[in-house]
């Protein structure tokens, strides 16, 4: 005997667009408030209803900057960068082009890479030698991923970026460069506890006295023979300015103006 499929359960009913898109938890419905957002001026109501899209998304970037958390980075650093990519995210999105999920994700995403680009350095390095530093590094990787591959030579990663050898050998040192050693680490050679400080030269402060001594010999040279006399008896004699005047015959008074016209002589001679 047929059934009657008439009194059967209905089908479930397909689910919506907005449905479809929501593919996480953290992706709440808040199309009616940047919907209000974009319609208000700036002011305290505009600040109130902004801070609720950033609240609302907030767990979203925390779930994207988890994503890094094994990069040599604090977990709490990398949220405050993914939340400030989230602010950027909401003050920029126009609702009339879509999801705000699918603008957020790569701006958020984009910030934190940019902050592991720019900050994560010990060193500060300039942008084109870390440009080159990717590039080696995934040419690396593309000449390395075939089993039994053998490790590839300056000249293979030349040929397979179009970059230079001399451009490679920067971008592989930069490689080696992306953290320092402290000075404190101590050294391998065995069990004296030097460290790598203890390896360094102190400055030489005997240096900047040969400096100075040649920069004042051409200025000395062209002085009038009785104030270069004078200066020898006063600064390499240790002489006083009036034991000098009366050997010379002449009062202190003139023999101080000679020593201090004599040594700006000398001087404006040694800074040109």
């Amino acid at each position: 005997m047929p059934t009657d499929m008439s009194t059967s359960r209905p089908a479930a009913s397909a689910p919506t667009t907005a449905q479809l898109r929501r593919t996480h938890d953290d992706a709440p419905d808040t199309a009616s408030r940047f919907a209000r957002l974009v319609t208000l001026e700036e002011g305290p109501e505009r600040d109130a209803v902004r801070d609720e899209l950033v609240t609302a998304w907030l767990p979203m970037a925390h779930r994207i900057a988890g994503r890094f958390r094994d990069r040599g980075e604090a977990i709490e650093d990398l949220r405050q960068v993914a939340a400030l990519g989230l602010v950027k995210a909401v003050d920029r999105f126009d609702p009339e082009r879509g999801a705000f999920e699918s603008y957020a994700v790569p701006t958020i995403t984009g910030e934190i890479k940019r902050h592991f680009r720019d900050r994560m350095w010990a060193l500060r390095v300039p942008r084109r030698v870390q440009e080159l530093r990717n590039k080696v590094r995934i040419a690396r990787r593309e000449l390395s991923q075939n089993p039994g591959a053998a490790e590839p030579s300056v000249a293979d990663i030349a040929t397979h970026t179009g970059l230079t050898e001399d451009e490679v050998n920067a971008g592989l040192e930069a490689l080696e460069s992306f953290s320092t050693l402290s000075l404190d680490a101590e050294t391998a050679a065995g069990d004296d506890g030097y460290s790598l400080a203890d390896t360094l030269g102190d400055s030489d402060t005997s240096f900047d006295t040969v400096i100075d001594r040649e920069s004042a010999k051409e200025g000395l040279r062209r002085l009038p023979e009785r104030e270069r006399a004078i200066l020898y008896m006063r600064f390499f004699e240790d002489m006083t300015q009036s034991t000098i005047a009366d050997q010379l015959g002449i009062s202190q008074m003139h023999v101080s103006r000679l020593i201090s016209r004599s040594c700006e002589r000398v001087r404006q001679q040694a800074l040109r």
